[in-house]
């Protein structure tokens, strides 16, 4: 047991490393070139490097120092480790990589957002999933929303929208407009990196034909289904609650097998991240 946990924090190290080294190449090789920054605590050590001259890379590890402690204090230890190597591994492959060549020019403004964005995501995207991180002000946001009425979310937006505002005096409005623009492509990537390419949906069905229901969900989709018991809080009647996960191009199939069998099924459908365990893997129904 002991073994298997090693192999797989070892797993989870090297692809931290691959990651950060990704996002990396994303900044040196695409946006810092073309006065393109990320938000959080790279985006202020990217206009700290440019306006004092330290190495980005020294800015990025002493910045984000302060954020390890407190992850370190508020997640655990494993947290802090793994997320001291993406920092560590962010800031050495930046000074390694300051002279790498450009890999597009001035001229590209659309495919310099795109593949830059795309670029961080993915890299940091593979960090969050493995366990690490690689910016601080993630963590700073999840503190505060403890303590002030706002969303992670809403704190890190309202962050960014002060440092590419500083960024805007430092390189100018339309490379703030493209940062932001930037930051938004490596969001979305970084869900699609954490969340799957094909995320799941979970269904639960309260009727009266559960049991009927269900035997034809495994029937004509091939998915497994649960039951478990329930009362109407109205009817104070006991009723089946099937149980479903299905992935988002199921959803509208499944829908018109519960309807053909009870157009009044009471349906919930959910989102979930991810799927682990069980019998999930649908079973071939040709």
């Amino acid at each position: 047991m002991k073994k298997s946990k090693s192999v797989e924090n070892t797993r989870k190290f090297i692809m931290i490393i691959i990651g950060a080294i990704i996002a990396a190449y994303g900044l040196e090789a695409v946006l810092i070139p073309n006065d393109v920054i990320d938000g959080g605590v790279t985006g202020l050590s990217i206009m700290g490097a440019t306006l004092f001259g330290i190495p980005l890379g020294v800015l990025l590890f002493v910045l984000n120092i302060p954020f390890i402690w407190i992850g370190y204090k508020q997640v655990g230890k494993t947290f802090a480790l793994m997320s001291t190597a993406g920092i560590a591994a962010l800031s050495i492959s930046t000074v390694l990589m300051h002279d790498v060549k450009t890999i597009l020019g001035p001229n590209d403004p659309l495919l310099i957002v795109l593949s830059g964005g795309m670029l961080l995501g993915v890299g940091i995207g593979i960090v969050l999933r493995n366990g690490g991180a690689l910016d601080g002000s993630e963590i700073l946001a999840v503190l505060l929303s403890r303590k002030v009425p706002f969303s992670v979310g809403d704190i890190i937006l309202f962050i960014n929208a002060f440092i590419f505002l500083g960024a805007s005096f430092i390189f100018g409005l339309e490379s703030a407009l493209y940062s932001a623009l930037t930051y938004f492509i490596a969001k979305n990537v970084i869900d699609i990196i954490q969340d799957g390419l094909e995320k799941s949906k979970d269904v639960r069905v309260v009727s009266a034909r559960s049991e009927e229901i269900g035997d034809a969900i495994q029937a004509r989709l091939g998915r497994g289904v649960t039951y478990t018991k329930g009362r109407g809080g109205f009817s104070n009647e006991p009723t089946d609650i099937l149980n479903c996960v299905i992935n988002r191009m199921e959803e509208n199939k499944l829908v018109s097998i519960i309807k053909d069998i009870d157009e009044g099924a009471f349906i919930v459908i959910s989102d979930v991240s991810e799927v682990r365990g069980g019998n999930f893997k649908k079973r071939d129904i040709h």
